[in-house]
């Protein structure tokens, strides 16, 4: 791409946004808890993983702090560490997804050990913390924004799920609650931070690689899982 011109600021906020239709939200598992169709033990096997890749957005959020010498950048990016690992007079959204797994009939113990963790999902999670430890911090602030897709996926979770899981507790339900609000704001200043960096059609072309790989990430985790509790009746993780 040397020689091109730089998309506009528009142009390549579209394009990153277009990423949207590779989302794992299309993906056949999703799609499928989404409507109804999966099994008590598919969404308890989906909460038990989602739990390690809930635990690792610490650390990969930090290691962007870590690596970041901008203050006024630190001062917004450190509020993610606090809405996942919780502060004074609020839980956070770690003990948000624990209650998430104990309303669906997990018991906290089975969540919070890891043991039923898939061996693809470790993996996949493990790789994008590995990413944000090792890449310069403004490709990790664009490998987040995937968020940008993050709210219609809570808001399809908070209309549906009471209707198609009613043996899930409504108040396990509060952790999609919480990031409708919380995704936005990242999204504003992740986006910010990205369309200001990646200023050269080089450099623009590498952030949507990189979201590409994020995209890649949240996938290969459903695939994990597909294959373990792709049939009713799986593995029984509680």
């Amino acid at each position: 791409m040397d020689g091109q011109p730089a998309w506009s600021k528009q142009e390549f906020e579209q394009r990153l946004r277009a990423k949207g239709d590779r989302y794992h939200i299309h993906h056949p598992f999703h799609l499928r808890m989404n409507a109804g169709h999966c099994t008590r033990e598919q969404v308890q096997g989906w909460v038990c993983n989602r739990f390690y890749y809930q635990i690792s957005i610490p650390l990969k959020d930090a290691a962007i702090f870590s690596n970041c010498p901008d203050r006024e950048v630190r001062r917004e990016w450190v509020k993610r560490i606090l809405d996942h690992d919780g502060g004074e007079g609020d839980e956070g959204g770690i003990e948000a997804w624990i209650r998430l797994g104990v309303a669906t009939g997990l018991t906290r113990e089975a969540v919070t050990s890891l043991e039923h963790v898939l061996p693809g999902v470790r993996f996949a999670v493990d790789a994008y913390v590995n990413f944000a430890r090792t890449r310069p911090w403004q490709e990790s602030v664009c490998s987040s924004l995937t968020e940008l897709f993050a709210p219609e996926i809570h808001k399809s979770r908070l209309a549906g799920w009471p209707q198609h899981y009613p043996w899930i507790e409504p108040e396990g339900l509060q952790y999609f609650r919480n990031r409708l609000s919380q995704a936005r704001r990242d999204v504003e200043h992740g986006l910010a931070l990205t369309l200001d960096h990646f200023c050269t059609r080089v450099q623009q072309e590498r952030a949507l690689e990189i979201l590409q790989f994020k995209l890649d990430v949240l996938w290969s985790m459903l695939d994990a899982m597909q294959t373990a509790y792709g049939l009713p009746g799986g593995d029984d993780v509680r």
